[in-house]
């Protein structure tokens, strides 16, 4: 069980910008969830009087969306992202109520599988999703379209708001997609930069003890991997690039290997995040 997650973001960003967090809040414009059974969610803002949808998600809207993704992980399906850790959870933190902003970290951490994290955390180095997705043979994201013009897009009407739903959903395929072949494969293949054919045999976990059922690393399995051998980079960046904004953890229980987040209680969870 899982659940693909990906959000676009409501700011315009000027071109060039290389630190969009700069420009936060960004809001969210839209998202898209996708079961492994292959249930399609998209969220968005209300209707408007002039057929379009909101500019950007309420507080509320973003909490209803979260108490999703918080209810699939109960019963064991934990969010798939690729660089979620990094842009899709914080966002989602910032744009939520604050009640709900805990439950986030919570999730974030324990009950979240960042297929990029774990290149990341492993090989000391990352990739776009769409250069992953076409090196296993996949389709990939829609042509032409890039994260940066969606909200250009999504400010001009419903016509263009649908073309960015049409890609927010491409966009959570595509993650679910990799995700499965990368476990059918243990191994995700792409072509380097320089045109090189590259590989990866990311660590995976066994689900419930069987073998035929693995599972990639969760995002708090990744922060305690030991640190890979950057000394070949120039600049190499630290793993507080992705995951800085997470609230610190206690290690005052001992946090399953696999997925059952509702061995523990909220309570509980919420423990680990009391201030040391």
């Amino acid at each position: 069980m899982f659940t693909a997650f990906d959000i676009e973001i409501a700011a315009e960003i000027p071109e060039w910008t290389e630190d969009w967090k700069a420009l936060r809040p960004l809001g969210i414009s839209c998202a898209a969830t996708l079961t492994e059974t292959g249930e399609l969610n998209l969220w968005h803002g209300a209707e408007q009087p002039d057929g379009r949808y909101a500019e950007r998600m309420t507080p509320a809207e973003v909490d209803d969306m979260t108490g999703y993704l918080l209810g699939r992980a109960e019963y064991g399906a934990p969010v798939i992202t690729w660089n979620g850790l990094g842009f899709d959870m914080d966002i989602l933190q910032e744009e939520c109520t604050e009640a709900m902003a805990d439950m986030i970290h919570l999730l974030a951490r324990y009950d979240h599988i960042d297929m990029m994290f774990q290149l990341f955390c492993e090989r000391g180095f990352c990739l776009g999703l769409d250069a992953a997705a076409k090196g296993m043979g996949l389709p990939g994201k829609t042509e032409g379209m890039h994260g940066d013009l969606a909200p250009k897009m999504w400010a001009q009407g419903r016509e263009q708001q649908d073309l960015v739903l049409q890609y927010v959903a491409q966009d959570v395929r595509t993650t679910a997609d990799l995700y499965l072949a990368i476990l059918q494969r243990r191994r995700l293949d792409w072509t380097s930069k320089s045109g090189k054919p590259a590989n990866w045999a990311p660590t995976l976990r066994i689900v419930d003890g069987d073998a035929r059922h693995p599972r990639m690393m969760t995002v708090d399995e990744c922060l305690r991997l030991p640190e890979p051998d950057t000394s070949w980079m120039s600049t190499p960046w630290p793993r507080s690039k992705f995951a800085g904004w997470l609230k610190p953890a206690r290690e005052v229980l001992e946090i399953p290997t696999t997925i059952k987040p509702k061995q523990l209680t909220r309570e509980e969870q919420l423990a680990l995040f009391a201030e040391e």
